[in-house]
This record gives C-alpha cells, sequence and structure tokens, in this order.
C-alpha cells in the first residue's frame, strides 16, 4: 500500500481523528504499520469501547492483505497500552506478531500505562523509540490527558455572538446569530465531546435538543444539565432520543425527580453552597464517569459561575458580524475593580466559517501547557 502522507505518523494521526465520536470514553488513537522499507502493511484506528484498539485494527488489516508483522515498524499516536481493561494489552499483541520497532508520538497518561507499554516492549527486544507529532497528538486527546491527569475533563465553553458580544436579545432572542456554517461547525465539536451541558436556564428559554445532528456520528454525548431545584420540564425537548440525559441537582423535588426519571433521566445529586450545585464536585463525577471533553453551551448566569470558578479551560466563540445593542451578555460575573483583574486569554485560533469568525481561546495561565 502506499501513502500520501508526508510521514507513517501524519497518516496515523489523521486516522486517529477517524475515531472523533467513536472511542469515547478510550482516547483516538490511529496507527500505520510499515515495512523496514516504508511500504504500508496495515492501518487503523480506535474503535469503540470495548472494541479493538488502534494496534490490533492495523495488526489485523495487516494480516487480511496477507502481510507479516514480523521486522516490521509499528507507528502509534499514543504508547500501546500494558493493561487488561476490556480488551487485552496492545503491547502483547504486538510482541506476539514480532514487529521489530515502535514509535510512538506520546506517552499514555492513564496511571494504569505511564510507560509500563514501552518498557515491556523493550523487555521483549522491541526498540521504542520517540515519534513527531506529540503535540498534535495530545491536542486531539487534550480531554483524555485532563481526566488522567487533572481528574476532571476539559471544558470547552462555546458561544455564539455578535461583534457588540452579546448572545441574545434583552427578550431572549438568539435564533440564529450566526451562519448555518458556523452552527454545523459547532455540531463537529459537539460530536468530539463525551458530553454536552447547558442549565435550566436555557432548558426554559430555548427549549434545545443539544443532540449532534448537522454532522455524521456513531454516538450521541451525553446531555447534561444543571438544575438546583429540578425545574425541567418532563416535555422538554433535551429528554427525547436519542443518547442519554444526566441532571445535576442540589435539592430535588422527589415528585420532580419520579418526573424526570420517567422521561429516562438520572438524578445525581451534587450539592454546593446557596442550595446550587456544586460545579466542581460535578466535574470531579463527570471524570469518574469517564467524560474526556465537557462542552458547555449555557446562558450567562451558568458561564459566570463556570468563569468565576475558574473552570473554563478553552473558549469557543463564533462571531457574527453584527451589531444588537442591548441584550446578553456572553458570561456575567464581576464586576471587576480594575482591568488587571480581567481573565485574560491567548487566541489559540482565528477561522472564517462563511460570513462569521470562529476564535478559539485558552486562558493565558493555561493548563494546557502543563497537561502531558
Amino acid at each position: 500500500m502506499t501513502s500520501t502522507f508526508a510521514t507513517p505518523m501524519h497518516e496515523a494521526l489523521a486516522l486517529a481523528h477517524a475515531a472523533i465520536g467513536l472511542s469515547e470514553p478510550n482516547p483516538r488513537v490511529g496507527c500505520v504499520i510499515t515495512a523496514a522499507d516504508g511500504r504500508v502493511l496495515g492501518r487503523g484506528h480506535t474503535q469503540q469501547a470495548g472494541g479493538p484498539h488502534a494496534e490490533v485494527v492495523a495488526l489485523q488489516d495487516l494480516q487480511q492483505r496477507g502481510g507479516t508483522a514480523a521486522g516490521a515498524i509499528v507507528h502509534v499516536t499514543l504508547e500501546p497500552c500494558a493493561h487488561h481493561g476490556r480488551t487485552p494489552p496492545c503491547c502483547d499483541a504486538l510482541i506476539a506478531a514480532g514487529v521489530a520497532r515502535v514509535v510512538m508520538a506520546i506517552e499514555d497518561p492513564n496511571p494504569l500505562v505511564a510507560g509500563q507499554g514501552a518498557a515491556r516492549l523493550r523487555a521483549a527486544g522491541i526498540a521504542v523509540e520517540p515519534g513527531p507529532l506529540a503535540v498534535e497528538a495530545r491536542e486531539l486527546n487534550i480531554g483524555f490527558f485532563s481526566r488522567m491527569q487533572r481528574g476532571r475533563p476539559w471544558v470547552r465553553l462555546k458561544a455564539a455572538v455578535s461583534l457588540d458580544g452579546r448572545t441574545a436579545l434583552n427578550n431572549g432572542a438568539s435564533q440564529w446569530i450566526t451562519s448555518t456554517e458556523a452552527r454545523t461547525d459547532g455540531h463537529a465539536w459537539r460530536k468530539r465531546a463525551g458530553a454536552v451541558l447547558t442549565g435550566v436556564g436555557t432548558v426554559l428559554d430555548d427549549d434545545p435538543r443539544l443532540d449532534v445532528r448537522l454532522v455524521d456520528t456513531a454516538r450521541q454525548p451525553l446531555r447534561v444539565i444543571v438544575d438546583s431545584r429540578l425545574e425541567t420540564p418532563a416535555a422538554a425537548r433535551i429528554l427525547d432520543a436519542p443518547g442519554r440525559v444526566l441532571i445535576y441537582a442540589a435539592a430535588p423535588d422527589q415528585a420532580r425527580a419520579a418526573a424526570l426519571r420517567e422521561r429516562g433521566a438520572e438524578i445525581a445529586v451534587c450539592a454546593g453552597a446557596h442550595a446550587k450545585v456544586d460545579l466542581a464536585a460535578m466535574l470531579a463525577d463527570l471524570a469518574a464517569r469517564g467524560i474526556n471533553e465537557l462542552h458547555v453551551e449555557a446562558g450567562h448566569k451558568l458561564n459566570g459561575s463556570f468563569v468565576r470558578e475558574g473552570l473554563v479551560d478553552e473558549f469557543l466563540i463564533y462571531m457574527a458580524p453584527k451589531l444588537l445593542g442591548v441584550g446578553r451578555e456572553l458570561a456575567a460575573f464581576g464586576p471587576l475593580e480594575q482591568l488587571s483583574d480581567s481573565l485574560a486569554l491567548r487566541f489559540e485560533s482565528v477561522v472564517p466559517f462563511g460570513p462569521d469568525l470562529r476564535l478559539l481561546a485558552r486562558p493565558a495561565a493555561s493548563v494546557s501547557t502543563t497537561i502531558g
């Protein structure tokens, strides 16, 4: 097989992207097996949880093509696993196949692996080398790294705003500030999240579905509602199929809880101060449930709470070339006493989508520089 990619690792990274919306809660991994002369013998990416990992898929592809892995070189975007989970260790499969060398982009942050996969390969006489694209491999799995190293998901706050920073008119009207192109891209970001979160205020005002519809996906993310007093109507569209719904409450009314459970929702009590949901504890619980990336699409009050508590890792903002004047803000927090108290951000990217701009920004003192 021939390849049009600059290196086998570039192709492996492209394969890893194909696992978005499929492999959660497992990381997105791609693998390319080559002969010593550079010919591609097999390729693959991580499948759904419980299914084969990238290395096993690549070995299966090689075998189906009548090739042999003896003496081959494995290029993989994440260290082969060394533990028994839902599947056997990938390093054992590579050892049994007789590969000669493993080139990996980055070490697995999972404490059950964390260098043990590489060590087991070396103990079997297989050379293990660092490869290119470590930064790109980590970015693709930034949520997995966050969950493994911080015990909480990577929190991405998404909003559509006007040029003057309004997310809605004063009366709450917000559909649609941005273009179809921007909304479609927003669904692609929903697809890569393990969970999409909103607040009960948005449920009551907009009755959103919060599923992935505008792009193809193999799975629907978990939909999460922050609803301290369980005010979500039992007829809310967010409770409709497909996908699961989890509602975090602080002091739930049992009759309301029963009605929501009848609609298929799970209720989790996570009480904080002032009879509000404890957001930090909620993030820890979501991590325990295997959520790597949390995609927040909420109103200005809940957004403000996330910002005020320092829980936002990344801002995904779609900005339309419109002025709305008086209206609702992106995040209600403050007021600040001086400009130096502001949350300083740095732009990661600015990309046009139709008539709009997509801004990706992270706090200037971003935790992303310490993950991995």
